[in-house]
């Protein structure tokens, strides 16, 4: 990325040094040499504080369906601001969201906001528990959950310890994970009913919650089969488990999440990332017995949650105008143009005769350096040599204009159309020549 070797990025990158560890605050941020610094953000551009300009398909990792800036949500939110920003008291932009948000969906009779989506997923697993009396979460291999150490099991195993296909291993990401806690870790293989029915039956009785993203980005973006899912309900059913879907990123796919254009009703759904306005935000929505864990009942508060941030009127607020204008029409137009972008890639592709393809649904998409889209994460998982192409393909997009998630990855925003994609398409194919160049030198 040589945009980011030199002028005031990397100053501030060599004082950023100095006192955060490894110059970020979010590893994300960390590739192929200094990160860039936003200057601002425009719609579906940002302009670094070199003054280079890009069109940006990362939206801060699927945060901003409306793109940067959105006139609507800095008018709101500088009115909440002039009231105040957060209170030890509630505020009714809180119930407000939450009347939206269930209204969305008839899987959501109650709804509790966090800060963030890790904050979600871990109060799903928690209610879990609470509501079951049990300890263990089943979850798909491969699967990003967020930033809890259970949610952290196996999302990133590789060959030398992940294990058998047909019974895979519980692999902890941080080092110090107690021991403990991994075995409280179920792994399933991702859209292998049979397989997963197997594993399950194996520890009847002790699931607290079978854990599923319907559109795992760290699998491959590859949407969740019905038939697991079908299967995955059926199972949690009959065993007293909950089922429990991440659609932090997701819910974009439809008006009420991936989980309606699937037809299931999950005990609980995490949220996050767009549902915010472009605001740290997080929420759990599910059953009204299950979210009764947080509320006094015959026995109790079972799951006390509190945060001193969570549901802060100003996210609150971002987060109602964002998704009151995210309705069924501009949710069909988006996915309408996530589909010129899948379909135009896959042309790009052809033409330029490379070995790659493009995985994703709705207003997702994710370029894989492999000639066909991957099954499951040990078919997503990258060699060295599709690493290297893919780093050089990202490398290239940033110096030509375009910012992408760096593992091939975007998310459109409602600022985006298809002049956007189609500049997108012409500088991926010059990205995939030079690819091509460099190999034969």
């Amino acid at each position: 990325m040589t945009n980011s070797a030199a002028g005031k990025s990397a100053e501030i990158y060599e004082r950023a040094m100095a006192v955060l560890p490894g110059g970020v605050s979010r590893n994300t941020l960390l590739y192929d040499g200094p990160p860039l610094y936003a200057d601002r953000g425009v719609g579906c551009r940002i302009i670094d504080i070199d003054g280079v300009e890009r069109i940006d398909f990362s939206n801060n990792m699927a945060s901003h369906i409306h793109g940067h800036a959105f006139a609507p949500i800095v008018q709101a939110v500088s009115d909440q601001m002039q009231r105040g920003s957060a209170f030890t008291m509630a505020t009714e932009a809180e119930v407000r969201f939450a009347e939206h948000l269930c209204g969305r969906s008839s899987n959501f009779d109650k709804i509790r906001f966090v800060n963030s989506g890790t904050e979600a997923v871990m109060a799903g697993m928690k209610a879990a528990r609470a509501f079951t009396g049990r300890a263990k979460i089943a979850k798909v291999e491969g699967s990003y959950h967020g930033a809890y150490d259970y949610a952290e099991v196996s999302q990133a195993p590789g060959p030398e310890n992940w294990g058998e296909i047909d019974r895979p291993s519980a692999v902890p990401l941080a080092h110090g994970t107690p021991d403990g806690l991994v075995g409280d870790m179920v792994i399933l293989p991702f859209n292998d009913p049979n397989t997963a029915i197997d594993i399950l039956n194996q520890h009847k009785g002790e699931i607290a919650a079978v854990l599923v993203d319907p559109i795992p980005h760290r699998i491959g973006m590859i949407p969740v089969a019905a038939d697991f899912v079908r299967a995955l309900r059926d199972w949690a059913t009959q065993d007293g488990a909950l089922l429990f879907f991440d659609e932090v990123i997701t819910f974009r796919t439809e008006v009420g999440g991936m989980q309606d254009r699937l037809d299931v009703r999950p005990d609980l759904t995490a949220m996050g990332k767009m549902i915010g306005g472009g605001f740290p935000v997080g929420a759990l929505a599910g059953s009204e017995s299950v979210m009764g864990v947080f509320s006094e009942g015959n026995q109790g508060i079972r799951l006390p949650l509190s945060g001193t941030f969570s549901a802060n009127p100003v996210t609150m607020t971002a987060g109602y105008v964002a998704m009151s204008l995210f309705d069924e029409r501009s949710v069909r137009e988006l996915n309408a143009l996530g589909d010129y972008a899948r379909e135009s890639l896959t042309q790009v592709i052809r033409t330029a005769d490379f070995p790659a393809c493009v995985a994703g649904t709705g207003s997702l998409f994710r370029i894989h350096m492999k000639t066909e889209p991957p099954r499951n994460y040990r078919e997503a998982y990258a060699t060295s040599l599709e690493k290297r192409r893919l780093n050089h393909l990202i490398s290239y997009l940033y110096d030509n204009g375009f910012m992408m998630i760096h593992t091939g990855s975007a998310a459109l925003s409602t600022a985006m159309g298809r002049q956007e994609i189609d500049r997108l398409c012409d500088t991926i194919h010059d990205g995939l020549l030079s690819i091509k160049s460099q190999a034969a030198n």
